[in-house]
């Protein structure tokens, strides 16, 4: 297989010559070319036709959003990772790229010239996502403009699962679908999650009647500006969780990047607990922590959402999840960033509907609403 043919655009020549070197050292990846400047990357795009580019997005002459523009008017499924400072700057700008089609993101570390924890899990990641979304792209030449954006571009993980047929029923499994009514949402998401998560949760009636907890690999900062964003976009209260924070119904609530989030029943009710523990899946927060707490806390009375995401986090807590009886909904193949996440619960036989991602908030919507009106349930 040819080696994958990525153009780095940085300002900084420190930035550019490490990147260089330790991408370059991978044999499925060639560094065909940097560029210093905005301008300079788009005539390289055009001239080298690369496969994939890692982008700077604090840049003097031309910023990295307004390449990202450009580069989506005309070639709209070229991979763009970004690389982005841990800077309010940053995190936010970060997210302005992912709702315009960039289709990953990396943290950049504060210091690239010292051989440190941070710089090498930066470098691990910049390297995986390199290899997902540059393996699966046809060359910048033969790419033509259309409406859709790359974040619309489904690819697939090596390691990710084949399509599986359709769910099997909680009772051919022997497991009985709960009769409590739903008392929570307890949703997925890794990568393409912080789109999906505007779509999904911003077409959420406000009267849902029952709390939404969310886990987004995100790292901190990066998910306290995600949950400002979704609170302007939602009908429901959106919060970066805090320590013991009380869940109520009609608000959401966003683990924190670094921080695992668990459900709590307390002595007043239902509230989130935060954690160090140990990463689960490489991840903190992690899905598995979140799914297992809500079928510890409310057996049977919980509905379990899988988005896209990269990895097998979750599967473990789905299947605890499920066991109690509740319903878990996965987004599917055709509209999933990375069909890894939910496509490890499809293929599990975990997911009770697999359902386009423009479908899932009104099936959550349906199935709490009639939930609750059965049972006269909601919020303990």
């Amino acid at each position: 297989m040819a080696a994958i043919r990525v153009l780095i655009v940085d300002d900084s020549v420190v930035v550019r010559r490490y990147l260089s070197t330790v991408l370059g050292r991978d044999p499925a990846v060639e560094v065909i070319a940097t560029a210093s400047s905005g301008p300079l990357a788009l005539y390289k795009i055009e001239a080298l036709a690369p496969d994939l580019v890692t982008l700077d997005l604090e840049m003097e002459e031309m910023d990295g959003l307004e390449v990202l523009r450009q580069i989506r008017r005309k070639h709209p499924a070229l991979p763009v990772i970004v690389f982005s400072s841990k800077t309010e700057r940053g995190a936010n700008a970060a997210l302005d790229a992912l709702a315009l089609g960039a289709n990953d993101y990396v943290q950049k570390p504060s210091s690239l010239g010292l051989v440190a924890q941070p710089v090498e899990r930066a470098t691990e990641q910049l390297l995986e996502k390199v290899k997902l979304f540059g393996s699966a792209a046809p060359p910048a030449t033969s790419l033509k403009p259309s409406g859709a954006t790359a974040s619309a571009v489904v690819v697939e993980h090596e390691a990710a699962p084949k399509p599986a047929a359709a769910p099997v029923s909680a009772s051919a499994r022997g497991v009985l679908p709960s009769t409590r009514p739903i008392a929570a949402v307890a949703i997925g998401a890794s990568t393409g999650g912080p789109n999906a998560l505007d779509t999904l949760l911003g077409a959420l009636p406000a009267d849902l009647g029952v709390p939404v907890l969310v886990v987004q690999h995100m790292p901190p900062l990066f998910t306290r500006y995600l949950a400002e964003r979704l609170d302007r976009r939602c009908a429901l209260r959106v919060h970066e969780a805090e320590h013991e924070m009380p869940v109520r119904a009609g608000h959401i609530y966003i683990a924190p990047g670094d921080s695992h989030m668990v459900l709590d029943m307390g002595g007043a009710g239902l509230r989130v607990l935060l954690n160090r523990d140990e990463p689960e899946n490489s991840c903190r927060p992690s899905v598995d922590p979140l799914f297992r707490s809500v079928a510890k806390v409310l057996p049977g009375a919980a509905l379990g959402v899988m988005l896209t995401g990269m990895g097998r986090d979750g599967l473990e807590g789905s299947r605890v999840l499920h066991a109690t009886g509740a319903a878990i909904l996965a987004q599917d193949k055709a509209t999933s960033v990375v069909w890894g996440m939910p496509g490890f619960v499809v293929n599990a036989g975990l997911a009770d509907a697999v359902l386009p991602l423009d479908e899932i908030a009104s099936a959550v919507s349906r199935r709490v609403q009639r939930s609750i009106a059965l049972g006269r349930g909601g919020v303990p």
